[in-house]
């Protein structure tokens, strides 16, 4: 479904992604793992159009989309859970979230609010209160809701639990497995790897810009090994 072929991202002269592949089929929860600084949200930022790639293709069923405006990635079903969760602090929980409402692109809606809502029912508490007004795990519930409502066929999810409640964080990953079973592709990226490992089929590893191990998840679950030098675990 979406594919990176040789990409290249610089930041000024620095030069970040180098020569990275990466495959993301339909259907397939794919880990994207690696220390701090080694390119992984740059990644995200190229192929989702925020970043534009000094070489390389982004492709997405087989088209170049290299460079496209985020918004258009979007309307061709890519969600977005940022770092940092991106959430319109002036607008209502429930503003925030019928504001992205759409059909996915084969004009299904399995994701509504009133789905949405039984799955993060903490939010129906807080459907009146402003964005700022939640807590940090209130704010991730709200950004990973608004981006179901967007019925999206590919979900990409940047530190999702980071700086979170451990309850928050089993929630999160709760609802994460269920998005997997919807069949709606997932690229995840969080600093817990047995979670990861634990929620994808696959996993890539990055440092210092490049993808330098690739596996199935369950066999890097079975060989930890090869992924401590890699993470520092």
């Amino acid at each position: 479904m979406l594919t990176v072929q040789g990409i290249n991202t610089y930041y000024g002269d620095s030069h970040i992604l180098r020569g990275v592949d990466v495959d993301l089929p339909a259907s397939t929860s794919v880990g994207l793992l690696g220390r701090n600084g080694m390119g992984k949200t740059t990644l995200i930022r190229t192929l989702m159009g925020y970043v534009r790639p000094a070489s390389g293709q982004v492709k997405l069923d087989g088209q170049d989309v290299t460079g496209w405006v985020p918004e258009k990635m979007a309307r061709r079903g890519i969600g977005y859970v940022p770092e940092g969760r991106g959430i319109f602090p002036n607008l209502s929980v429930k503003e925030n979230l019928l504001m992205s409402a759409r059909a996915g692109i084969d004009g299904q809606r399995a994701w509504t609010f009133d789905r949405v809502m039984a799955t993060f029912p903490r939010l129906t508490e807080r459907l009146s209160h402003g964005g700022q007004q939640l807590s940090g795990g209130e704010q991730q519930m709200l950004s990973i809701g608004r981006a179901l409502m967007t019925n999206p066929r590919l979900l990409i999810l940047d530190e999702a639990t980071e700086g979170l409640a451990p309850l928050i964080v089993a929630e999160i990953w709760r609802v994460i497995a269920d998005i997997r079973t919807t069949g709606i592709a997932t690229l995840i990226v969080d600093r817990d790897w047995r979670k990861v490992l634990g929620h994808t089929d696959r996993a890539v590893v990055m440092e210092k810009g490049r993808i330098v191990l690739a596996s199935e998840s369950a066999a890097l679950v079975a060989a930890p090994e090869a992924l401590s030098a890699l993470l520092g675990v």
